[in-house]
């Protein structure tokens, strides 16, 4: 009879012999060689990165513009005398003229319109490193995504082969006179249950393969063979909070753009301040007179007159300082919410270690001796067929939470790399415990929300993989 549940012994046993993450070195997730494969493929593959960078480029083109000298104007006319004819040539006050005229900004101010651009530029720039982060964390929650369903489809199939014994073992004792007919119809009705979720994990891993396969650029059917166990990957370290703020401060697309911005705002202050003073404009001329008559020429300087500036340029200034407070103080929040954010994830990476060492410790061990002793009661007659039930769900269920709990660590690492702003939502599969394994006879556990990248940015929450499809 105890070989009813030794898979699952040795299952359990298996993990508490695995070392602690604090000491040993745990297999990163992305040295894994398929989603290396498919992170490049995507980088390569996504027309969000080709259109960040193609707004780039647009933003660069915009500063030589800035830089650049108004268009000259060319101005050709005539000047006659009276309407009787043309007096060109025979009445000295009779001419053509060819005229020329220049703007002339300033001295600095254009030197400033064009830093402005610059910095603008800048500040666009970094859309293409959020929309790289964003593309990588999409691709790297989808494939731990169809890891964690692959992994839940292998509990599934342990749970079915436990059913299938224990409905044997139902029919023996109902046939002889020892259990109820009960007892082996729920065994039968457990597994068309689980017959029934299985087919739904199923469709769910085609729905993680079709989505890896559309962000890398692939035939939405191609197989997606993988090696990685969720279970090999453990929980990830992300260094102590002096040095995570460090990284993701300087790596935060966001961040940087927010400074650029600071410092094009600093910039528009000076422009604003320098557009106070005057523009010239420069124009000459020759007017040939015909004949005898000698011919005439001009030359003429204009210069603007700020006579509005109260109302005008010094508002320009005054909208520009306040302009510049605004964009500082937002960038003082950003860090503000960077941090936090960093911490967040630490807080709760923490307490994900702990969860995991709980089940690797001990936890899992217990439900397998458990399962292994109501088994062997309910042989005897000493145990319902309920215990057998609850405890047949109980080991699958504490390991798919085991799982979850290392689904949602990576989570938070995948979070971290991508410099994400979403907050954390839930701190693993100790809180889900509620819901468990499709068949276990139990409230299909709640998904973890997180965010959504785009170009934006993608969250430190668990991704929809948590989510079961048990209810289906």
């Amino acid at each position: 009879m105890l070989a009813l549940c030794s898979p699952l012994v040795a299952l359990a046993q298996a993990e508490t012999r695995t070392p602690s993450p604090r000491a040993a070195s745990i297999p990163a997730l992305s040295a894994d060689p398929t989603l290396t494969q498919l992170l490049a493929e995507a980088l390569e593959a996504r027309p969000e990165l080709h259109q960040a960078e193609a707004q780039v480029r647009a933003a660069r083109e915009r500063v030589p513009q800035a830089g650049a000298l108004p268009d000259p104007v060319l101005q050709v006319g005539i000047q006659n005398d009276g309407f009787s004819g043309l007096m060109i040539g025979e009445m000295e006050g009779s001419y053509f003229s060819i005229m020329a005229s220049q703007s002339l900004p300033f001295p600095g101010k254009r030197a400033l319109r064009t830093e402005v651009a610059q910095l603008g530029a800048t500040a666009a720039s970094t859309q293409v490193a959020r929309t790289r982060l964003s593309i990588e964390a999409e691709v790297r929650r989808g494939y731990l995504d169809l890891l964690l369903t692959r992994e839940r489809l292998i509990l599934l199939e342990r749970l079915q082969l436990l059913w299938k014994q224990s409905a044997d073992m139902a029919r023996i004792r109902y046939e002889t006179g020892e259990g109820a007919q009960s007892d082996l119809l729920r065994a039968q009705l457990e597994l068309n249950r689980l017959r029934q979720r299985q087919l739904a994990l199923r469709a769910e891993e085609r729905v993680r393969v079709q989505t890896l396969n559309r962000l890398s650029g692939r035939p939405l059917e191609t197989p997606l063979p993988t090696t990685t166990r969720v279970r090999d990957v453990g929980v990830p370290e992300l260094g102590d909070v002096e040095a995570a703020e460090k990284d993701a401060l300087e790596r935060s697309p966001e961040l940087a753009q927010q400074r650029a911005w600071v410092a094009q705002a600093g910039q528009q202050v000076a422009l604003a301040r320098r557009e106070r003073l005057p523009d010239f404009t420069v124009s000459a001329g020759v007017m040939p007179r015909g004949g005898d008559f000698p011919p005439m020429w001009q030359a003429n300087v204009g210069v603007t007159l700020p006579v509005f500036s109260g109302s005008k340029q010094n508002r320009v200034v005054a909208e520009s300082n306040a302009q510049a407070e605004a964009t500082t103080r937002a960038a003082e929040a950003l860090e503000q919410v960077l941090r936090l954010r960093v911490r967040e994830r630490l807080i709760a990476l923490e307490a994900l270690r702990d969860t995991a060492a709980i089940y690797r410790d001990g936890l899992l061990m217990q439900s397998a001796a458990t399962a292994e002793s109501t088994l062997t009661q309910y042989r005897v007659g000493r145990a319902s067929f309920a215990s057998v039930l609850e405890a047949n769900t109980g080991i699958i269920r504490d390991e798919e939470d085991y799982l979850r709990t290392l689904a949602d660590a990576q989570r938070l690492a995948i979070a971290q790399a991508e410099v994400s702003l979403e907050p954390v939502t839930s701190l693993g599969g100790s809180a889900q415990t509620a819901g468990g394994m499709p068949g276990a006879g139990s409230t299909p556990s709640a998904p973890a929300s997180g965010a959504a990248p785009a170009g934006g940015s993608p969250g430190a929450a668990a991704s929809s993989s948590s989510s079961s499809m048990s209810g289906m």
